[in-house]
């Protein structure tokens, strides 16, 4: 994927965070949305080990050693940051308080079950916060390649990978296509500006719903 492709996509989904949300951003590709919000955007970013009201990612040199997000990533705060024990951070997960979360993907299926913490044969230390947001959070977006690196698709009628939680996913982000689960299945919703449907269908395992007529650009 191209600096541009990524910037475009990216950028795109960082639309998904409103003003007035709590929102929880998964490992990877979903903390790279701050970078595409504006100075002081009215968000409230929940990370699980502890802190409501986080602020951008900052470089090491100018990070307080304290202050981590759930990646391990050097955060900083804002006027009005909380921070709070797991417990309590994982009571505003598991009381569903948290209006959105955006979390990477292995797989999802075409009913909207997500599988995003392990690869069977590999080490994992476990499945970690995601399969309570997954469950608990009132809107569950994925972001992701459409692709994975051995070119298999990422978006599959049924999840071959263990689950993360079954049937949570809403939409699905990717450097080529904004998908919604339905239903009905997966519908095409937008489709990057340099690929065609034609493109997304071959890339995608998963039957796609196709409204031509309703398919937006991005």
């Amino acid at each position: 994927m191209s600096s541009a492709d990524s910037n475009r996509f990216l950028r795109r989904a960082s639309r998904e965070l409103r003003p007035g949300l709590t929102v929880n951003l998964g490992i990877g590709l979903p903390t790279l949305l701050v970078d595409y919000l504006e100075s002081g955007f009215p968000v409230c970013l929940h990370s699980e080990n502890g802190i409501a009201g986080q602020g951008p990612a900052v470089p090491y040199e100018r990070a307080d050693r304290n202050l981590i997000d759930a990646g391990g990533a050097y955060v900083s705060t804002l006027p009005g940051t909380s921070f709070f024990d797991s417990a309590t951070s994982f009571a505003l997960v598991r009381g569903g308080r948290l209006d959105l979360t955006i979390l990477g993907a292995l797989q999802v299926a075409g009913n909207g079950d997500l599988a995003n913490w392990t690869i069977p044969g590999r080490f994992t230390p476990g499945v970690g916060g995601g399969m309570e947001l997954a469950q608990k959070a009132r809107r569950v977006v994925v972001l992701c390649t459409h692709r994975d690196k051995r070119g298999q698709s990422k978006l599959v009628s049924q999840c071959s990978l263990p689950l993360t939680a079954p049937a949570c996913v809403d939409r699905i982000y990717t450097e080529m296509a904004v998908i919604d689960i339905t239903p009905e299945g997966m519908v095409l919703r937008e489709i990057a500006e340099e690929h065609g449907i034609d493109e997304v269908v071959a890339a995608t395992e998963a039957p796609l719903l196709i409204h031509e007529n309703e398919i937006g650009r991005f």
